[in-house]
């Protein structure tokens, strides 16, 4: 079973600019239920699809799977909700913790979130000083619902 326990925040600079490359991201969603999502996403050159369970606090059940990136890009283009979410996604090494910073593209840009993935809820980390508020528990920044309601719309 996999699980994800994720941690969510606002990016108050791009100090995070200096310390990665981003890499391009593009991805959609062929289900969005009560129960969860399925996403189909091209990071760079690698293609993969993503079932995720229903939220429970910070926590969720993840399975993610590799596939051919032009099987990723025809199901972007042919079975997935539109608009598509496009980013740059910077990978940050921090004190024993990866961060993964999002800087939205398209009806998004603007957005920039940093996520934290944790062993336990509880784990305690250190935040780095370019991170801001913390948004885990509001829907409106869930990748999902940015398709619905952009950013550029709120």
């Amino acid at each position: 079973m996999g699980q994800e326990i994720e941690r969510k925040f606002l990016v108050n600079s791009d100090e995070f600019k200096q310390l990665a490359k981003g890499i391009h991201y593009r991805q959609g969603y062929m289900s969005r239920t009560e129960k969860g999502v399925v996403r189909v996403r091209i990071a760079g050159d690698k293609g993969f699809l993503t079932i995720k369970g229903k939220k429970s606090g910070i926590s969720r059940l993840e399975y993610e799977y590799e596939i051919p990136v032009e099987d990723a890009a025809e199901m972007l283009d042919r079975l997935c909700m539109k608009p598509d979410i496009e980013k740059y996604r910077y990978h940050i090494d921090f004190e024993g913790f990866t961060w993964e910073v999002d800087e939205f593209l398209g009806a998004n840009a603007g957005l920039v979130v940093a996520e934290i993935e944790l062993p336990e809820e509880d784990t305690p980390f250190t935040k780095p000083d370019w991170i801001g508020a913390e948004v885990s528990h509001d829907a409106r920044y869930f990748n999902s619902n940015l398709i619905k309601h952009p950013y550029s719309e709120w």
